[in-house]
C-alpha cells in the first residue's frame, strides 16, 4: 500500500494564522480512506479563522441590486448586555437586522410587476441564514431576496416588529414551571410551547393577478405552529416571541 508524507513545508499558510501542534511529520496519509494523525494530545489549532463575508474591492463604489434583491447594511452586534457587562465575541448574538440601502426593480409574477416591500432608509428584520454577506467600504452587508426580510421594525423592541408579506409575529406561551403532579422543571427539562398569541401580521403574497390573498389568522389569535420553525427574538418586556410564515401556523385555539 503507497504512503506519502505531508510535510510543514508543503502547506500554504498564507491564509491559515497558526497550525499549533502540527509536526512536520506528525501527518501520513496510507489511503485515500485512512488518515493517521501522529501526536493525538497536541492537535489543537488554535487561531484558524473562516472569513464568510465576500470582499467588494475599493475601486467598486456602489452596490445596484437586481431583481428582487435588497441591499441591506447589517447592524453591529451588541457588545454589553442590558445591565452594562461587556460580552465577549463568542456571546455575541448574531444580529437579525439592519437598515435598508438599496433594493432591485422588483420580480414579474404572471403578468403583473411586483415591487419590493421596503424602501431604502428602513430598518427591518431578516431571517437569520438568508442571503450572502458583502464587506463594502469596510462595513458589513447582505445581498438578500426581499422574501427574506421578516418585517420593518422601528425600535428596539422585537414587539413592535411590522411582519411583511406572509410573515406572522406570535407572543410565545411561557413554559409550565411545573409537572401535573406538582413537581417544579428546571430549564433544561421545560419543555418550549410550539403556541403563542399573534401579535401582528403582514399584509398576505400577491397572486398572479396583482391582488394581495389576506392571511387566514388574526392579531389576538392563539394559535399552534410548527415546532421547528420560523426565528426566536426575546422581547424587552421578558417575553419570547418568533416570527414565521403563516403556512406554519398549524391551528388557531379556542
Amino acid at each position: 500500500m503507497a504512503s506519502s508524507q505531508l510535510t510543514a513545508s508543503s502547506i500554504s499558510t498564507r491564509s491559515v494564522a497558526s497550525f499549533e501542534g502540527l509536526r512536520p511529520s506528525s501527518v501520513q496519509f496510507h489511503s485515500a480512506r485512512h488518515v493517521r494523525i501522529g501526536n493525538p494530545a497536541r492537535r489543537s489549532f488554535k487561531a484558524l479563522i473562516v472569513k464568510a463575508a465576500t470582499v467588494v474591492a475599493p475601486k467598486y463604489t456602489a452596490i445596484k441590486p437586481l431583481g428582487d434583491r435588497v441591499l441591506v447594511k447589517i447592524k453591529e452586534a451588541e457588545e454589553k448586555t442590558q445591565s452594562g457587562i461587556l460580552l465577549p465575541s463568542s456571546a455575541q448574538t448574531k444580529p437579525q437586522g439592519g437598515e435598508v440601502v438599496a433594493v432591485g426593480e422588483g420580480k414579474t409574477l404572471g403578468k403583473n410587476q411586483v415591487e419590493i416591500s421596503v424602501k431604502p432608509g428602513a430598518q427591518v428584520v431578516y431571517s437569520k441564514y438568508a442571503g450572502t454577506e458583502v464587506d463594502f467600504n469596510g462595513e458589513k452587508h447582505l445581498v438578500l431576496k426581499d422574501d427574506d426580510i421578516v418585517g420593518i421594525l422601528e425600535t428596539d423592541d422585537i414587539k413592535d416588529l411590522k411582519p411583511l408579506n406572509d410573515r406572522v409575529l406570535i407572543k410565545i406561551e411561557k413554559a409550565e414551571e411545573k409537572t401535573s403532579g406538582g413537581l417544579y422543571l428546571t430549564e433544561a427539562t421545560k419543555e418550549k410551547p410550539s403556541f403563542g398569541t399573534v401579535v401582528a401580521v403582514g399584509p398576505g403574497l400577491v397572486d398572479e393577478e396583482g391582488n394581495r390573498k389576506p392571511l387566514t389568522v388574526a392579531s389576538g389569535n392563539t394559535v399552534l405552529y410548527s415546532k421547528y420553525a420560523g426565528n426566536d427574538f426575546k422581547g424587552k418586556d421578558g417575553f419570547e416571541y418568533i416570527t414565521l410564515r403563516s403556512s406554519d401556523v398549524m391551528a388557531v385555539l379556542s
